[in-house]
This record gives C-alpha cells, structure tokens and sequence, in this order.
C-alpha cells in the first residue's frame, strides 16, 4: 500500500463510518477497485483507521461523556450484546465473509430495501410520537446538555440497541443502519438514536480494533516504516473526514428521513453485482 491509498481509504472511512452506508463495504469494494491484494495487513488497516473516526467522535462528544455516568451505563448495555456476539463470530466473519462481495452487495441491497420499507410503513405511524418525543428531548437538553440523551434512552432500549448493532458483523450491513434502525423502531426520536450510535460506535470500534490487532500481533511485528506511514496518514484523514461528516449527517436528519440512503445502498449493491458478473 502507497501513502495515496492511504489517503483514499482513510477519506471513506471518515466520510462513511456514521452513514448508514457500511464504511467496511465501502472500504472493502475501494481496496478492489484499487487493485489492493487483500493481505492481512490490508484487512487490519481497513479495522484500525475506524481509531480515527472514533476519535472525531471523543473531541465533538467529550463534555456529554465525560459529565453522565448514567449515559456510560447505557452504552455499556448496548455494547455488551455487541461484543458477546462478535467474539462468537470474530473468526468466520474475519476469514469467510470479509471477502465476500457477494455477501456485500446482498448486505447493501436488504439493508437498503429495509431502510426504505421501513420509512415509508414504519416511520409515518410513529411520525407524530417521535417528533413530540424529540421536542421534550430539545427542551431536556437546553437545560441539562450533559443529561439529554441518558433521560431519553432506557437501560432496555440500549440493549436492544446492541443486539441490532451486533448484525453489523455482516460485511455491508452498516453499523449505523442497524443501530438506527433498531433504536426508531424501540421508540426513540432520530436525533437521539442518530446520537446515541455515534457514542456506541466508541467502545465498540475500540474493542473491534483491539481484538484485531491482538489477533493479528504476528503481522503487525513485520511492519516496516511504509506501512506505518500509510495507517497514520489514513488514521488523520479518517479523523478529518469524520468530523465533517458527523456535523453533515445531523444537519441532514433535521430536515430529511434515511430513503436516500436506502437508494443509494441499493444502486451501489446493483453496481457491485454488474461489475462482479464482468
């Protein structure tokens, strides 16, 4: 790998990581289109520069984390399920779906078609409650900042929460469509969900990349000063990115539903499959 892939893959990363889009899929399918052999090396790199989005997370949110303990103990309900499942599943995800772009494009397809079934029947039954949830939430928030989001999400619903996140050790579901998805249908308004999964992604990003590279401690002893140039280049534009895309992806919420990235999911699967049939 070159310092521009670097750069590349670390910009989808950034860009992808909060989009119920699937950074892994995006990561995954742009290493093939770059010609990228899928080694060992590329696989953790593709796992550890999601460090960089989280910590883009850490520097938006520290003043909410750092001030509720009550919300640590939520997103530790949620990430329990989560990390319960994927250390059962760690080694045939790893070795049999990682690669499979067949498994991605059907992943971007269903998950996209979920998306948008579920706005079109879901979300417009419960249109009128979550708005009214999310104004009581706004004004919870305006007079305790550090205290809106633990007051709106229940210890139950966190877990919950993380037994839908826990799908996304699928390659091509996306961890935010999962969460997202399972926190509307649990009843919660979508800044609040939308929010919540930017927090959950902390431990559960950390405990995914950590797993990595304790299982892949071999490989990473033979790095040479290249490969370690490349992941920091990537890990700095993944941070750069993410933030962005963070502030985007909340300003899209309040004013837009997820059908456009349920579309999107789904000219992206149709075009994996075209490209994997020539």
């Amino acid at each position: 790998m070159t310092v521009f892939h670097g750069l590349i893959l670390g910009l989808i990363e950034g860009l992808s990581e909060f989009l119920p889009i699937s950074s892994t899929a995006h990561l995954i399918l742009a290493g093939e289109w770059l010609r990228l052999p899928s080694s060992e090396f590329f696989k953790t790199f593709t796992i550890s520069i999601q460090l960089g989005a989280i910590l883009a997370v850490v520097v938006l949110y520290w003043k909410k984390i750092w001030h509720s303990w009550e919300l640590f103990g939520k997103i530790g309900a949620a990430f329990l399920p989560t990390a319960l499942i994927g250390l059962i599943f760690y080694k045939i995800v790893k070795n049999y779906l990682l690669d499979n772009n067949y498994v991605i494009a059907g992943s971007l397809f269903v998950g996209g078609l979920v998306l948008i079934i579920f706005e079109k029947y879901y979300s417009r039954k419960q249109t009128a409650e979550i708005l009214s949830a999310e104004e009581e939430n706004n004004e919870k928030e305006k007079e305790d900042k550090g205290r809106g989001l633990e007051m709106n999400v229940s210890y139950k619903q966190a877990a919950g929460i993380g037994f839908f996140q826990a799908l996304a050790i699928i390659p091509g579901v996306s961890r935010s469509a999962a969460t997202i998805i399972g926190g509307l249908a649990l009843g919660i308004g979508r800044k609040n969900i939308v929010e919540f999964s930017f927090l959950l992604a902390i431990p559960t990003m950390i405990a995914a990349t950590g797993l990595d590279l304790y299982k892949s401690r071999a490989t990473l002893g033979l790095l040479v000063g290249q490969d370690l140039t490349v992941w920091a280049i990537g890990f700095v534009m993944s941070f750069i990115t993410a933030i962005i895309s963070i502030r985007f992806f909340l300003n899209f919420i309040q004013k837009h539903n997820f059908t456009f990235f349920g579309w999107y999911r789904m000219a992206l699967a149709l075009i994996v499959m075209i490209w994997l049939r020539f």
